[in-house]
């Protein structure tokens, strides 16, 4: 059995889903490996790195789909690469189903076999495979240090023979896995961080960091059964407009990360709430290619609204491809080990396994 990976468009994504140790480890499950030439060149690891541990390189996405039992890939196929992928593969990756329902549709109609580690179950077993984890870590961290760069003041608290010179003050809205780890680094960096979640159970979380946790009152469950976000009612999205008021007037940056599964991300600040903020103050969205959840944040755009910049992410991790693809690789390697049977030298999709049945996209 053999497993391919191919490149990438390096305009839109720079991270690859193999790297030469889990290559070396996906070998040792008793597959074989083959990747496209020049596969992670732009990362500074060449064709040897790979060779030297008995991968196989192809000269073209033709040889290494016609070759290979599964591909795993970090995006989407585009319509060329699905016309190369044949009938009965097994395709593995980040597909966003919700995003590319039409080409996943292709897909399915070749009768290949779609796996979307997106979807995977919050569960013990699946958290080695957890790609939004180890992203979305990668994310809140990034996320706070091109705030930094572009608050063009100093963060921690100093004490002067000038003068003292105060902290600043960082807001988290949402305290996932990306906003947990905005906070730890904000907090590390010198920050007054305080942070909110519609989770009341991330209180905790947050206060271990050494956050302060801002509280909307409210009687309802606000998590799913999967410990996801789920969306507001119209009577606490007020409560919590009222508790943003207050918030925004106070602090100099606001780091944005609140999402929610399979939907457009919630707007949390409006254009009013945004103009709040005092001038060099800094809004910083990371749901931007989801929608937002500001006013004025457009993906991949600065917007500079009353002196305040409104900064759009898009392709965060194109920033910390090396660091992200370590990481992804490392993930793709566990979901990869749970598919495989040593015994039947097969992929065993086992629907009763609930990582496989969830992760396995059956139909758009």
């Amino acid at each position: 059995m053999i497993v391919g990976s191919i490149k990438e468009d390096l305009t839109l994504e720079k991270r690859v889903s193999l790297t030469p140790e889990t290559a070396k480890n996906i070998i040792g499950l008793g597959l074989k490996v083959c990747i496209e030439k020049n596969y992670a060149i732009h990362l500074g690891i060449g064709d040897n790195e790979f060779k030297k541990i008995g991968v196989e390189i192809k000269n073209s996405i033709d040889e290494v789909t016609n070759l290979s039992n599964a591909i795993i890939k970090v995006n989407c196929p585009t319509e060329n690469e699905i016309n190369s992928l044949k009938e009965n593969t097994i395709l593995i990756g980040m597909l966003n189903p919700s995003k590319n329902k039409n080409l996943i549709g292709k897909i399915i109609d070749k009768n290949i076999k779609n796996f979307s580690l997106e979807l995977l179950p919050r569960i013990t077993r699946a958290q080695s495979m957890d790609v939004l984890s180890s992203q979305s870590n990668l994310a809140g961290y990034r996320a706070v240090v091109d705030c930094v760069a572009e608050f063009e003041k100093a963060v921690p608290m100093m004490m002067t023979a000038a003068g003292t010179v105060p902290a600043a003050k960082v807001l988290v809205i949402g305290a996932g896995v990306a906003g947990l780890q905005a906070i730890a680094t904000a907090k590390r960096l010198g920050a007054i961080v305080s942070a909110t979640d519609v989770r009341a159970a991330s209180k905790e979380q947050v206060e271990s960091l050494g956050g302060k946790f801002l509280t909307v009152e409210q009687s309802e469950n606000m998590e799913t059964a999967g410990g996801y976000a789920k969306e507001a009612s119209d009577d606490y999205k007020k409560k919590q407009a009222e508790m943003m008021k207050e918030a925004l007037k106070k602090n100099d940056i606001v780091i944005c990360t609140a999402l929610i599964p399979g939907k457009p991300a919630p707007r949390i600040l409006t254009e009013d709430l945004v103009k709040l903020m005092k001038p060099g103050s800094i809004v910083y969205d990371l749901a931007a290619e989801q929608g937002g959840n500001s006013a004025f944040s457009e993906a991949g755009k600065i917007n500079t609204i009353d002196g305040i910049k409104i900064i759009g992410v898009k392709n965060l991790m194109n920033s910390l491809p090396l660091t992200a693809s370590n990481l992804y690789a490392k993930n793709l390697f566990s979901f990869i080990r749970n598919l495989y049977s040593k015994e039947r030298k097969d992929f065993n999709i086992n629907l009763e396994d609930e990582i496989i049945e969830k992760s396995l996209i059956q139909k758009v």
